[in-house]
């Protein structure tokens, strides 16, 4: 009661405290942690240069930073939790009789609700690329052997089931395992081979004796191999790398390779690729083409079926719409 009288502002409950501290905390770590990203992202390709640092956050708005964020991040996250989810799936039923505490990553497959799951998959699917896509096979299988579970099939519909899958499989991919073989490419070949066949004996409990060790490892493994596939992911560019043909006063053009900061009606800024921020005059400007980074030259010489494998499924979707054209001769001008 105040001294008027009058009832005061009653405590909130404990459970609704602690809900809305950790709504708070949720959404400081949601907006925060990308904000944080994306400022380290241009901290590096400055080359660690505070002036120039400044000049990228003044000039490269929130939206190019979301979107490179997404682009090239979405990735290593559905990879991490994929892993995650898969390694927990087993856990969990590998421990579905124990009474002591679970370990961390089952704990989490538990609570994933199914539609998560299958959202997850479904945007890596989307998202990795084609030759990768056999892992999501094993992953989806361990993952989802619960509701396989509840089907209740007799043993001549799963095997009918499995072997007609294997054939669609095999037909999809022979021709591309067959090039790889010719090729030399053995890596694509283990990948486009291996995976189907691992997922037949991946879904059920494991030995008593391995549950414990396999949770000591891979969890800590696959936080750490997470965050040595980030340092890749923070050090891609998030402006569009150009080669400008620029007139000069001996009368040989010289070719200027970097990242285009901004244009206004006088000069060309652009952050060149060996360092340093370069003002050129428009007058002087001849030409200039968009060149690919050396992380989006393709490695593979290889196509499932039209698409190649180095695409993800959105990748070559686009790439109907709008073919990829030859690289300029510019592009390759030794870094």
């Amino acid at each position: 009661m105040t001294e008027s009288g009058e009832p005061g502002p009653q405590p909130q409950p404990p459970r609704k405290i602690s809900a809305w501290r950790a709504g708070q905390g949720f959404w400081t770590v949601a907006v925060g942690v990308p904000a944080v990203f994306s400022v380290m992202r241009l901290w590096i390709e400055a080359g660690g240069e505070l002036q120039t640092t400044l000049l990228l956050v003044a000039n490269v708005g929130p939206v190019n930073l979301l979107a490179a964020l997404f682009t090239t991040a979405t990735r290593l996250v559905t990879t991490g939790l994929v892993a995650v989810f898969a390694l927990g799936a087993v856990l969990a039923v590998s421990t579905g009789d124990w009474t002591r505490r679970r370990p961390l990553f089952a704990r989490w497959y538990i609570m994933a609700p199914p539609w998560f799951l299958a959202g997850l998959f479904t945007i890596a699917l989307a998202t990795w690329q084609i030759i990768y896509l056999p892992l999501l096979v094993v992953a989806s299988v361990a993952v989802f052997q619960r509701e396989l579970t509840l089907l209740d099939w007799p043993r001549w519909r799963w095997t009918a089931t499995v072997a007609a899958a294997l054939a669609g499989y095999g037909w999809l991919v022979a021709p591309t395992v067959l090039q790889a073989w010719r090729t030399g490419e053995l890596f694509a070949v283990a990948l486009l081979v291996v995976p189907p066949v691992l997922a037949l004996c991946v879904s059920g409990p494991l030995p008593r004796l391995l549950v414990r060790p396999a949770a000591a490892l891979a969890q800590p493994g696959i936080a750490v191999v997470l965050l040595v596939a980030a340092v890749p992911v923070v050090m891609i560019p998030v402006l569009p790398m150009t080669v400008t043909t620029v007139a000069t006063a001996a009368g040989v053009p010289e070719e200027v390779r970097g990242h285009v900061i901004s244009t206004d009606d006088v000069n060309t800024v652009i952050l060149q690729e060996r360092g340093g921020v370069r003002f050129i005059d428009n007058d002087d400007i001849q030409a200039r083409v968009l060149c690919p980074t050396a992380e989006e030259l393709v490695r593979y010489r290889l196509w499932v079926r039209d698409f190649h494998v180095e695409d993800s499924l959105l990748g070559a979707l686009g790439r109907r719409v709008r073919p990829m054209a030859p690289v300029s001769a510019v592009c390759r001008i030794p870094t």
